[in-house]
Order: C-alpha cells, then sequence, then structure tokens
C-alpha cells in the first residue's frame, strides 16, 4: 500500500514524497482513511511507529477548505509536554508546505504576548499543552466553539501525569459534534474507560499488542553497584558501545541528572542536560543540540522519553530502572525507531529487583544480563563499598585535620589545667571534667555535634535577630478632657 491509496489530497501528496515517504506504516495506513471519514478512532501503537503522522496528514487534507476566525481555532492538539507539542508544529510545517494554513503554539516557558498575537490572527490548528490552553481560555482569549477536530496525543502519559480534571474541562469547551482522536503507545483497562467519555464509538486500532516494544531494539540489563561504582559502570558502558554514534541517558530525578551530567562532562565526555526545571530556551537548546550532533550524550528525566523523535538514536541507557513499567516501554523507544536497529540498555541495582520483575512482565519478554556480574553474585561488600570509599576519600583531609587539631586542644586543655596527683583516678560514673584555657574567647552559642548537623531547626534556632534586642519606646498615651 502507499500513500496516493489513502484518499490524502494532491497537496499533501506532494509534501510527503518530498519527505522522502513512499509507504505508510501500519497505524497510519489503518487510521488515515477513518481520520479522513470522520470517525473517532482509538489508536494504540508502540512508539516510533509514526503516530504524529497518523492524525497530521489527514488533518491537513481537511483543513483545505474553510478559514480560520480570530480566537477561534478549528483545530487543537493536546501534547503532554512542550518539546513534544514543538515538535508536532514541526510535523505541521514540514507536511504543510504547500498549504497556506496558520499554525499556533500555546506552551509554557514563553511571552503570552507573542502567543496571543498568532491566535488573534486566527489560527487553523493550535497545539498546546493543556496547562496554557486554560490559561489563555480562562483570560477570555480563546474560544473553542470552532474546533472541528480534537487530537489527544500520547493519551496514557495524560492521563498519568493528572491532567485528567484538565482534559474534562476542556472536553467541555469544544462542541460535542467535534471528531476525537486518541493516540497512544499504551492503554490500560483504567485508561480505556476513560475514554468512553471522550469518544464517541471510536474505531479501535491496535497495530501492536499494548505495551509491546520494538523488535529491533536489543535489550539487556547490567548489575551495578550503587553510588560512585553505577557512574562508573556508565561509563565502562559507553566506552565499551559497538557501533555507538549517540545515546540517552534517563534518570528518574531531575538532581541527579544535574549530577550525572556534571559527572560525564568531568571524565571528557561530551554530554547535554534536559529536564522540567530547565528554562524553555535552554531545553530546547539542549535538545537541538543532541539532534544536530553537537552533543553526543543527552542525560535526562522523564521529559524527554515520551514521542520525541529524535533521528538515528544508536543507544538507550536507563541510569535508573523507572519506577513505572509503562515509562520503560517509551524510554527504550527513542532507539530503533523506523525500522532501524538500537541498543537499550539497563543498570540494575539490588533496589531494582520489584522494577525489572515488573517491566519483563508488561512486555512479556525475558530480558538477558550482560556480563557475568549478576544481582546473585554480587556482594554486599561490592554494593556498599564504593560509595563508602568515595566518602572516605572525600573526608580524610577534613578527618585528619580534624583529628590533629583535637589532638592540639586535648593537650593545651591539660597544660593549662591543675596537676592531678597520682591517687586521683576519674570515676567510673561521670566523665572527667575539662577546664577551658583562660585565655580562650567565651562561646558564643552551644557547639553542634557532627551528627545534628542535619537536625531540623526550630524556629529561628539560636539565632536572635538584632531588631528583637532593640528596646520599645512605648508613646505616652493621649488623655482626653470630657
Amino acid at each position: 500500500m502507499t500513500f496516493n491509496e489513502l484518499g490524502l489530497s494532491a497537496k499533501v501528496l506532494q509534501a510527503v514524497e518530498a519527505s522522502g515517504y513512499t509507504t505508510p506504516t501500519p497505524i497510519q495506513a489503518q487510521a488515515i482513511p477513518h481520520a479522513l471519514a470522520g470517525r473517532d478512532i482509538l489508536g494504540i501503537a508502540q512508539t516510533g511507529t509514526g503516530k504524529t503522522a497518523a492524525f497530521t496528514l489527514p488533518m491537513l487534507s481537511r483543513l483545505e477548505q474553510g478559514r480560520a476566525r480570530a480566537r477561534m481555532p478549528r483545530t487543537l492538539i493536546l501534547e503532554p509536554t512542550r518539546e513534544l507539542a514543538a515538535q508536532v508544529e514541526e510535523s505541521f510545517v514540514r507536511y504543510g508546505v504547500n498549504h497556506k494554513l496558520n499554525v499556533a503554539l500555546l506552551i509554557g516557558g514563553v511571552s503570552f504576548g507573542d502567543q496571543e498575537t498568532k491566535i488573534m490572527r486566527g489560527a487553523d490548528v493550535l497545539i498546546a499543552t493543556p496547562g496554557r490552553l486554560l490559561d489563555f481560555s480562562e483570560r477570555g482569549k480563546l474560544l473553542l466553539t470552532g474546533i472541528e477536530i480534537l487530537v489527544i496525543d500520547e493519551a496514557d502519559r495524560m492521563l498519568d501525569m493528572g491532567f485528567i480534571p484538565d482534559i474534562e474541562r476542556i472536553c467541555k469547551l469544544v462542541p460535542f459534534t467535534r471528531q476525537t482522536l486518541f493516540f497512544s503507545a499504551t492503554m490500560p483497562p483504567e485508561i480505556t474507560r476513560l475514554t468512553e467519555t471522550f469518544l464517541h464509538n471510536p474505531v479501535r486500532i491496535e497495530v501492536a499488542r499494548a505495551a509491546s516494544t520494538a523488535t529491533t531494539i536489543t535489550q539487556n540489563f547490567v548489575a551495578s553497584a550503587t553510588g560512585p561504582a553505577k557512574r562508573e559502570t556508565l561509563r565502562r558502558l559507553i566506552r565499551g558501545a559497538a557501533d555507538f554514534k549517540n545515546a540517552i541517558i534517563f534518570c528518574n530525578r531531575k538532581r541527579d541528572v544535574a549530577v550525572l551530567h556534571k559527572s560525564l562532562q568531568k571524565h571528557g565526555f561530551n554530554a547535554g542536560a534536559l529536564h522540567g526545571d530547565m528554562d524553555q530556551r535552554a531545553r530546547m537548546s539542549s535538545l537541538d543540540a543532541f539532534k544536530t550532533g553537537d552533543v553526543d550524550l543527552l542525560v535526562c528525566s522523564d521529559v524527554a522519553a515520551r514521542g520525541l523523535d529524535i533521528p538515528d538514536v544508536s543507544h538507550v541507557f536507563n541510569f535508573d530502572v523507572p519506577t513505572h513499567a509503562e515509562d520503560y516501554v517509551h524510554r527504550i523507544g527513542r532507539t530503533g525507531r523506523a525500522g532501524k536497529s538500537g541498543v537499550a540498555i539497563s543498570i540494575i541495582t539490588r533496589a531494582d529487583q520489584k522494577h525489572v520483575a515488573e517491566i519483563e512482565r508488561l512486555i512479556a519478554q525475558k530480558i538477558d544480563w550482560l556480563g557475568e556480574e549478576t544481582l546473585a553474585n554480587l556482594t554486599e561488600e561490592d554494593a556498599e563499598e564504593p560509595l563508602g570509599r568515595e566518602r572516605g576519600r572525600r573526608s580524610t583531609r577534613k578527618d585528619s585535620e580534624k583529628s590533629e587539631d583535637g589532638a592540639t586542644r586535648r593537650k593545651s586543655v591539660r597544660s593549662s589545667s591543675a596537676p592531678r596527683r597520682d591517687d586521683e583516678r576519674p570515676s567510673a560514673d561521670s566523665a572527667p571534667v575539662r577546664e577551658a584555657p583562660a585565655s580562650s574567647a567565651p562561646r558564643r552559642g552551644p557547639r553542634r555535634r557532627p551528627e545534628d548537623e542535619d537536625a531540623p531547626v526550630v524556629g529561628m534556632g539560636d539565632h536572635v535577630p538584632m531588631f528583637l534586642l532593640r528596646p520599645v519606646r512605648l508613646k505616652p498615651a493621649k488623655v482626653v478632657e470630657e
């Protein structure tokens, strides 16, 4: 089957041919005819199979007739992340090169003024994240009564991220007679029940088993200790990777992204970072640098795990195993896209055994272990010693200085105190009392013990601000004469 048999318009076919595509993917071949007919669609396909083009191409064909009005977009596409929304905008620009359509992007981290200008000019296609869309709607800058097609992309991620109330509000703002398209890589039963509220007699298209991974991806597990040994394991895997071109490295927490990024740069790797706390300009700059090859490694959180189409990613490393098994499917889906081969390696510690079992149960596949080291023969010393060694190396000099200073202080205290008689013995019930040197300055507050460094401070602690110590001058009360 070719794109010419799907019923697309001549302008869209020209753009597709110019992009170098001739044969549609299974999700595209099944979804495009129903989308052109105006049917609601529930599309389930593994990541990297071309879901974006499955709704982009029919929308362009249908938008050739009609014209957008100010503040009233004709179609609405909801995306869970800013990066994914910007990627969909690029698809419309590429495939809509022969159309005179206005595309507006409403995402956070960008000026309201610039986005409002595009809305007032009239948008045929509105691509937005739920939060920013509702901000515009509540300010009266946007009317959704003219929406003809509503697309909820990465539906499971939208619902998992807590966007259910926002999506329900948005669905109430758009016309009831709209066409709704749901596309996702995973569709758990509870999510399927929720779609019954949004879809009307949908066509269910499932070109692959839900939560399945692409056969072009080679998956492996590697056992490792925690702490610095885990970062050393990652560096060893990167240096020894065969046919290595570039790699995306996933961490579970944003602060771990920053730590690992700095560690890789310290060891001479050309790495970038991407996580949710970065401003939008820095996030797009880091992503563009990876796409253009300026950096070989991209350390990121799950903000880059869903739907991002980065061509020719040779490797994916899970530095941290995802706590949700569905996220594993999306993470490794960044490689092995469009029929190309890829490698996905996950670093496993003892604490990850439960998540490993959930992943293998979800994908219905047993994943092989690399190397002779496994969790079974990983000793407790191996698991804990590297972190202790680093802490020891980090604190050796300080500890030695402290011990020397402590010995000096004890020596000075002993010399300045009264001489002890030979028959004087310290009592077993009481600790020896030491007198402070006469020349020592008075202590300004209680000395904090090392184990109390992380103790929570109640109120202002031992510190009293100066303004609280100033005497209060009371003004004399005025006497009212009767």
